[in-house]
């Protein structure tokens, strides 16, 4: 198949400037990387988007929240002084304070709206299996406040807009970036027409410092919330293992519709936030693992690619996981020297007990786990 895979150039304005570890020549590297291994014709073919009007800002944020963002950094680009500064805190914690030139950050966060809602529009109307996003994974944002180098929630956005546009109400959201998808997670605690599971490194080793296994949703939606947190160094058999026990089972159960995965090169061994063991290889399971589950339940997919934080790993884990994900037939050699304690996965056993609880905790809500 050749699978719609949504860019600008733009997006590289997504900067937060020199020093800081969120740089937008990502967006730049990847592309090219991309066009060097694998021959557009019959693979793939690039897709560009409209930017989001501020009706589809509404979907997610609230008004006075959207004005402000775009305020303030519309007169850092022009180099002015925007009065409204001192209320920065109010709308935005300090890691969102980019130490280069801000200004275009809210017109890019505006693309990767554009580019998910464009992905939800080729999945339903167009009917195409497989459509992925470069750029956007901003998880962290919620609807009055923006954290975690991100301003606009690009998941959050993409399941609202399929369930109030496209009248979809099975919806399952899988986050396998290192940290908890806290943003996405907080919009649909209560709603049980999402199913959110979120892999993530163990909270209290890793911001944003939430996602416990016993946290599973709240109201109607209780159930309907699913958080694994990975131990420290955890590797492709301990995600292997997670999505075998926890997402492959729930997932036919559930039956969802469209399924919206999200995440990009952090859970690698060498990423320098984090502390997971992903290697080069897992990120391909993942795209392997992500391509067969859309097969078997009969759904549709918007994968999400946008964070990491090594860019010498970066070009190598999100090839291998869109390979996998479009069945490239790539080999993605490791970029990286491989440190011994990654050479196999040494807290597979620990993995085993996370997910034990996991299912546990889960069992009076899911007839897969009991």
């Amino acid at each position: 198949m050749t699978v719609s895979i949504l860019y600008r150039e733009e997006l590289r304005e997504y900067d937060f400037g020199v020093g800081h570890p969120f740089r937008g020549d990502r967006y730049e590297i990847f592309p090219r990387v991309l066009k060097e291994q694998v021959i557009e014709e019959g693979h793939y073919r690039f897709v560009r988007a409209d930017t989001c009007t501020e009706d589809d800002l509404r979907l997610i944020c609230s008004q006075d929240y959207i004005d402000f963002s775009r305020d303030y950094f519309r007169a850092a680009n022009l180099g002015e002084t925007f009065s409204g500064s001192m209320d920065f805190p109010k709308y935005h914690s300090l890691d969102n304070l980019p130490r280069g030139r801000p200004g275009k950050l809210e017109e890019a966060s505006r693309m990767m709206i554009g580019q998910v809602k464009k992905a939800a529009d080729l999945v339903i109307d167009n009917n195409e299996e497989i459509v992925i996003c470069i750029g956007g994974n901003l998880h962290h944002a919620k609807p009055d406040y923006g954290e975690g180098f991100c301003i606009y929630n690009d998941n959050a956005f993409v399941a609202k807009y399929l369930l109030e546009r496209h009248g979809i109400d099975r919806i399952m959201i899988l986050d396998t970036d290192a940290h908890q998808g806290n943003g996405t997670c907080e919009y649909f605690y209560e709603d049980p027409r999402v199913l959110f599971i979120d892999f993530h490194q163990d909270p209290t080793t890793l911001y944003p410092g939430v996602g416990f296994a016993n946290d599973i949703g709240q109201g109607a939606g209780k159930g309907f919330t699913i958080n694994v947190p990975m131990p420290v160094y955890a590797g492709l058999e301990s995600y292997r293992l997670a999505f075998e026990q926890v997402v492959e089972p729930v997932t036919m159960e559930f039956k969802p519709q469209v399924i919206i995965r999200n995440g990009g090169s952090d859970p690698h061994f060498a990423d320098g936030l984090t502390n997971l063991g992903l290697s080069v290889s897992g990120f391909r399971m993942l795209g392997e693992k992500m391509r067969r589950l859309t097969q078997d339940c009969g759904c549709r997919e918007i994968d999400i690619i946008g964070s990491g934080y090594n860019i010498d790993v970066l070009p190598s884990a999100w090839l291998a996981l869109v390979s996998g994900l479009g069945d490239f037939g790539v080999d993605v050699e490791e970029p990286v020297p491989t440190p011994s304690r990654f050479l196999q996965d040494l807290v597979a056993d620990d993995t085993t007990k996370v997910v034990q609880r996991v299912r546990g905790y889960l069992k009076d809500y899911w007839t897969c786990y009991q």
